[in-house]
């Protein structure tokens, strides 16, 4: 049940940056959701971040405590990818609604554990897919699916950051590389775009010259959809910061930059080219991560279908390990063709400002 005032009572699992820097402060700028439980193994946030939230701390060891505790609806989940289903799944059999951050799992059994565990239960899942309520995205998933370009016929883009070689994501394979880490942007808003799933898979990597990381650091991925639509991106760890995709259709391209970032001053902006004629879109900032915690507390508290659901998580990871058996053996991955997805909804965009960050308290714990 919810709190007093009618908010999902959420709990948030690993303190480390993206719950520090986007999560925990987004939560304070929606109506319907309120943060009651932290669970952390560093002792520094679980006291400091506590008290900055007034939240009730648990160790990780605690975590059955918390599910049983009556103290929460539903869990932010933002834990080093490889430890999504120890607590996905417990939770979801526990009937608490999980916000899981993608990728949903490093495979594809742990996908279908955890979703397995969702119907079992009834319990809400949501791959937080900050993007699919953010408004000039979905702006441009409605236009392509208008037809305002035309037939959507070739996506391409970068993605890229110049990563701390002191990151733990710098020497933890390549599920914690950037092909799993940045790669779900290009290729879940391929996958909109398009209203599509790849059938060929084909990857490959480059190692920057004495960058000290454990896996290739710049990952160039090239699909092929039905009807012989194409899509090529790159994400590094080891170039300038950089974000833009093109579509190319029919009729016409938009070029989208910024496009998969957030933040102060990264409002999405696309340029649309339609018949020659070409305009400008510019959205406002909003805090992506307000937005769809807004949105999940909203298909909580009505009942009602989350769109970015298990499904989805799983086939973007089907596709990620199909970009790792490529790179281990320099083949063309097939893919089965799957049923479309309705995909992003116009109803999903949220406008919410973008909340202040307050100072980040940085420990050992990864993120």
């Amino acid at each position: 049940m919810p709190d007093a005032q009618g908010k999902v009572r959420y709990a948030v699992v690993a303190g480390g940056w993206i719950s520090q820097g986007a999560f925990m402060p987004g939560v304070d700028q929606t109506d319907n959701s309120v943060m009651t439980a932290l669970v952390t193994g560093d002792p520094v946030k679980a006291d400091k971040l506590a008290e900055l939230y007034d939240l009730k701390s648990y160790h990780y060891d605690e975590f059955p405590k918390l599910l049983a505790s009556g103290e929460i609806d539903a869990i932010y989940l933002a834990t080093p990818n490889f430890r999504h289903r120890e607590f996905a799944v417990p939770a979801l059999e526990a009937g608490i609604h999980v916000l899981l951050e993608k990728p949903m799992a490093t495979s594809e059994e742990d996908c279908q554990a955890i979703n397995a565990a969702a119907q079992r239960s009834g319990a809400k899942l949501m791959i937080a897919y900050r993007l699919h309520c953010e408004p000039g995205t979905v702006e441009m998933v409605q236009r392509v699916r208008r037809g305002d370009i035309g037939d959507p016929r070739l996506f391409t883009a970068t993605f890229s950051q110049c990563t701390d070689p002191a990151n733990h994501r710098m020497h933890s394979g390549y599920w914690a590389g950037p092909a799993t880490d940045m790669g779900p942007y290009p290729l879940n808003a391929v996958r909109n775009l398009f209203l599509s799933e790849p059938l060929e898979v084909h990857a490959v990597a480059a190692q920057t010259p004495g960058r000290p990381i454990n896996t290739p650091d710049t990952v160039t991925v090239t699909l092929r959809f039905a009807e012989e639509r194409m899509a090529v991106f790159t994400v590094s760890y080891s170039l300038p910061a950089s974000e833009r995709f093109q579509l190319l259709g029919s009729k016409g391209e938009f070029e989208a930059s910024p496009c998969f970032g957030f933040g102060e001053g990264v409002g999405i902006a696309y340029r649309a080219t339609i018949d020659g004629d070409t305009q400008e879109h510019r959205h406002p900032v909003v805090d992506h991560f307000g937005g769809e915690t807004q949105y999940f507390s909203e298909c909580i508290l009505k009942g009602t279908a989350v769109e970015p659901d298990g499904d989805e998580g799983w086939r973007d990871v089907r596709v990620l390990a199909a970009i790792e058996r490529s790179l281990q053996t320099g083949e063309v991955q097939h893919l089965e063709p799957l049923p479309a997805r309705a995909g992003i909804q116009p109803d999903q965009a949220r406008r919410l400002p973008l909340a202040k960050v307050p100072e980040y308290i940085n420990t050992d714990e990864p993120n």
